[in-house]
């Protein structure tokens, strides 16, 4: 604790900034959380959702992994999905990935990165099967944040497919999932015209 004394230093003169500019604000967000989205975006450090579009604590419900997957034998993932989507009630699953993904890179060079290699392993299957795609692009710059989306796209379509997902629809829950993305360069958000409803428009997702 003594080396990362500045963290606490930080964080008490964060919540004091916040009950002078709203007294009660940890009192309200103490008694319940009723956030209308849930986001999974990847775990690198410069993707913080809830800056990126600024909302406050309570008000985005997040999961974060290595590359913002969405695997169907994630019992992590799909823990927070359930969570999300049955208690929580949210209208909103976003997937958001970001270019320059450093897993994605990984993926796309097959560089052997040991335990993660294996997770990766998924992102690889995209690389695989759009690979017709992918070689057309020369610039490696351009071929990585193009899988960054490519990545996006799948990752909506698996959750779209989860049971979490599809028991919503079925009980005619209003539930949207959304395909985003994020630039570092700039800050900006992208949403790639992946937005499906209900179960009927998963089809149309890679026409």
């Amino acid at each position: 604790m003594k080396n990362l004394r500045k963290l606490f230093d930080q964080n008490a003169e964060w919540a004091g900034k916040i009950r002078e500019e709203d007294p009660s604000f940890f009192e309200r967000l103490s008694k319940e959380q009723t956030p209308e989205y849930l986001w999974i975006g990847c775990s690198d450090s410069r993707v913080p959702g809830n800056q990126i579009v600024g909302l406050e604590p309570g008000e985005l419900f997040v999961h974060r992994n290595v590359a913002n997957l969405v695997i169907h034998t994630d019992l992590n993932c799909l823990s927070a999905m359930q969570f999300a989507v049955e208690i929580l009630r949210v209208k909103h699953v976003i997937i958001c990935g970001h270019y320059g993904c450093g897993g994605v890179n990984a993926a796309l060079q097959n560089q052997d990165l040991g335990l993660i290699t294996n997770w990766l392993r998924h992102i690889q299957d995209i690389v695989y099967e759009k690979c017709d795609e992918l070689e057309k692009i020369t610039d490696d710059k351009a071929r990585c944040d193009r899988l960054c989306e490519l990545n996006v796209i799948q990752q909506v379509m698996n959750a779209g497919r989860t049971t979490v997902v599809q028991d919503a629809w079925k009980r005619g829950q209003e539930l949207t999932v959304h395909g985003w993305i994020y630039s570092l360069r700039n800050g900006a958000l992208m949403d790639l015209g992946v937005c499906v409803r209900n179960a009927d428009e998963m089809q149309n997702i890679w026409k």
